[in-house]
């Protein structure tokens, strides 16, 4: 067997950076806990820094405590979903955790989401009080309409941006410009009279004394259900127990040895993403952070942020990166007080590293993650020992496993055929890796047959990526197993095709998808994005560049022309819907 879950034996223990413990505890405690803490311990220092309006840890903490006196008089009880459709901002800090300090469960939604996405997420988690952004509201409330008798919200109330804007800001949107006019309009809309307006129920509530039926979380207790498998199939909630979230902020705290009460993160990534929600809303509360919580992702108001408010950690995925140095050059605004940078989602190009790491001075962290492990369980060193274009090293505390890609599905490594996988000649193992480790998820809402063939007795987490791993436990990505193409035979990773692609001159970006073919099974099909004023290269153009560096078989049978290629909400490429489309196209 080539795992091993003996800790003097792990390879990937004498990479970790130094003062990196093998293993971390794990307290028993919700997630709530860390915000008592920091509101005590540094009372004053600034919690929430949202387009300039401060809100300090105290101040927070009492929000907190009135917000989750609101939610109680809307009946929510521990165990209860309540949905939080909502942008980055100070309101959406608020009302996670006071979700949380109640014991119900919160439902992270995409507040661009359209009415019948919401549907799905809403009847699907079951929530019975949805906290939404204004914007929002009209979706919502068609959302629905159109579950009908199937509807489980009893209560939809509107939340208001604007309220967590500076006074002056606020002011400035009155003006009658044509400017303070459609910011007005991106940041509001139209609520009907019956909808009852979150501030005004806050400022209302008067914190809930102590009760002894109304006992705090334990770590055993879902905090969240976050929705997940959009890239292969209809979303379904990941559920997440408080120990699962607190485990994955210990362990990244570990991973970065953070300053206690020094870091200012920025929050760039969206809090209704995994990535986003772990290391901009739950870690600063950990670590006394101060939290700049940005509505979307703008690279000019970061770099104004800058000016305001120097970020020492920045979480982010990586066309972001670029496009934040770009900004600040253009501004004649330093980055250098950028200590340290998690990049995570897709991959990092060495170019897009060296220049930031050049702008920085810190260091910029790829790593590895997915929804059902709250989400990361890998990452590089914070040390020069990185290995740009891998994935890096299991977190503490968490064991990997490689094994055959023909395992099925469910049950133990006995009873479900798992074989893992054999090293080569150079020591190198290849196959899908499994993951164990206290921030793996305990299952999906509602869904006990996709659990089983997902998590495997034992806590094995199947994550559906090929990787290699090499002697010294350095892991490297090779491709998603669902969208591994099978042509005359043999196997096509798409990653591999498309990062050759890249290079060609006159792409910009490209996707490439297997489509059905009667005499190979699958064809390789590049959708290529030219650069703005030309005209995609040919396919004998591309296979062409293509003999250079790819199997004959990997090569591009067609390439197709478009604009742009579909993407997530942290910007990665979504193959199934490239997939769909030209599906629809042929």
């Amino acid at each position: 067997m080539w795992y091993v879950n003996s800790l003097a034996t792990r390879p990937w223990l004498d990479r970790y950076s130094p003062g990196v413990p093998a293993t971390v505890d794990v307290p028993d405690e919700p997630v709530t806990a860390a915000l008592g803490r920091a509101a005590e311990r540094w009372p004053d220092r600034v919690a929430v820094d949202f387009m300039g309006q401060a809100t300090t840890y105290a101040q927070l903490d009492a929000e907190v405590d009135r917000a989750a006196a609101a939610l109680h008089t809307l009946g929510v009880r521990p165990g209860d979903r309540v949905a939080l459709v909502l942008p980055n901002c100070t309101s959406h800090v608020v009302a996670f955790y006071a979700v949380l300090r109640l014991g119900a469960i919160a439902v992270e939604h995409n507040p661009t989401y359209t009415a019948e996405e919401l549907a799905h997420q809403l009847t699907d988690s079951g929530a019975s009080v949805a906290l939404v952004w204004r914007v929002a509201v009209p979706a919502v409330l068609a959302a629905r309409t159109s579950l009908g008798a199937q509807d489980p919200v009893r209560a939809v109330v509107a939340v208001d941006l604007t309220g967590d804007l500076p006074l002056r800001s606020r002011l400035a949107l009155r003006l009658p410009v044509r400017k303070a006019r459609a910011l007005r309009a991106a940041m509001t809309g139209p609520v009907p009279d019956d909808v009852p307006r979150w501030d005004r129920l806050v400022d209302a509530a008067v914190p809930l004394e102590p009760s002894a039926d109304r006992p705090a979380p334990t770590g055993d207790d879902v905090a969240l259900l976050q929705y997940t498998g959009g890239t292969t199939g209809v979303p379904k909630g990941a559920v997440l127990t408080h120990r699962n979230l607190v485990a994955n902020v210990v362990q990244g705290e570990a991973w970065a040895q953070f300053h206690g009460g020094q870091d200012v993160v920025y929050g760039i990534l969206p809090f209704f993403h995994a990535f986003g929600l772990t290391f901009c809303l739950t870690l600063p509360a950990r670590i006394g952070a101060t939290l700049v919580a940005f509505p979307k992702f703008d690279p000019e108001a970061v770099v104004a942020a800058q000016r305001r408010r120097p970020a020492t950690f920045l979480p982010g995925v990586a066309p972001m990166f670029g496009r934040i140095v770009d900004a600040a050059e253009r501004a004649g605004v330093g980055l250098r007080s950028i200590e340290l940078a998690f990049a995570g989602a897709m991959p990092i190009t060495p170019g897009t590293a060296e220049r930031w790491e050049r702008a920085t001075g810190g260091l910029l962290i790829e790593g590895y993650g997915m929804t059902e492990s709250s989400p990361v369980s890998l990452g590089n060193p914070c040390s020069a020992d990185r290995r740009p274009g891998t994935l890096g090293l299991p977190f503490p505390s968490t064991d990997i496993r490689v094994v055959t890609q023909d395992t099925e599905s469910g049950g133990s490594a006995e009873s479900s055929g798992v074989t893992d996988a054999v090293p080569d000649e150079g020591g190198t193992v290849r196959g899908e890796l499994l993951v164990r480790g206290p921030q793996v998820f305990s299952g999906y809402w509602d869904r006990p047959e996709e659990t089983a063939s997902q998590l495997l007795d034992g806590g094995w987490l199947r994550t559906g990526d090929v990787v290699t791993v090499d002697t010294d436990g350095v892991v490297t990505l090779v491709d998603r197993i669902k969208e591994l193409i099978i042509t005359g035979g043999f196997n096509v990773y798409p990653s591999q095709v498309e990062d050759h692609l890249r290079e060609m001159p006159g792409v910009t970006d490209v996707a490439v998808v297997g489509l059905p073919d009667d005499r190979s099974g699958e064809q390789v099909v590049a959708a290529i994005v030219a650069e703005p004023g030309t005209s995609a290269p040919t396919l004998a153009a591309v296979r062409a560049w293509g003999e250079s560096r790819l199997a004959r078989y990997a090569l591009p049978q067609e390439v197709v022309a478009v604009d742009e290629l579909p993407r997530s909400q942290i910007g990665k490429v979504l193959r199934r819907v490239v997939r769909e489309d030209l599906l629809r196209g042929r």
